[in-house]
């Protein structure tokens, strides 16, 4: 199983938004994922077994992990880019 990490600045709204599309996403491709949502501020304790970072908020730091920005499933602008970089990482 793939895990996937969303993280925003305060792990609330954003992320909620942008977790349930890649729910939404890896369902309708048949990838087995969890995802799991958190603080950009986490993220260095949450990294351990992460295949895949999302974010809503900027993130210089190397985590060793793709990381993608999916502030397109906040703004809409973007989504399906967004979507393909993702399933690339994931398939």
């Amino acid at each position: 199983m793939k895990k996937v990490l969303v993280a925003c600045g305060g792990a609330v709204a954003t992320s909620t938004v942008a977790a349930n599309k890649i729910k939404e996403l890896l369902k309708a491709n048949n990838i087995d994922a969890s995802v799991e949502q958190c603080r950009v501020s986490e993220l260095s304790s949450k990294v351990g077994n992460v295949d895949l970072i999302v974010t809503t908020a900027k993130v210089d730091k190397d985590y060793n992990v793709p990381v993608i920005h999916g502030i397109a499933y906040i703004s809409g602008v973007g989504a399906e880019k967004t979507n393909n970089e993702i399933l690339e990482v994931l398939k």
